[in-house]
């Protein structure tokens, strides 16, 4: 094991965040609420369907919500069962 510690997610997000301000030179931002929420569920549904073996039951225990918000959130994405595919490296998005 290593003593490594992992970067905690909040870390990620405010220097993505940062990146996103600078990149947007002074122009004013728009929807970002939606824009970082979209960013984020959808990797995390990704995961954790990959986590849960593509059982949603499973995958709903593990986010806290109930199956049919998990289905909807699925399907808002277009993730189903077959889409998720265990190969998949999310950090190469």
């Amino acid at each position: 094991m290593t003593d490594k510690q992992p970067i905690p997610l909040s870390k990620c997000v405010e220097h993505a965040l940062q990146q996103y301000f600078e990149q947007l030179s002074g122009e004013p931002p728009r929807g970002m609420y939606d824009l970082v929420m979209t960013e984020v569920e959808r990797p995390l549904l990704e995961r954790v369907m990959l986590e849960a073996g593509s059982n949603q039951s499973k995958a709903a225990r593990y986010l806290g919500i109930n199956r049919n918000t998990l289905r909807s959130k699925l399907s808002r994405y277009s993730l189903c069962q077959d889409s998720i595919n265990p190969d998949h490296k999310l950090d190469d998005q």
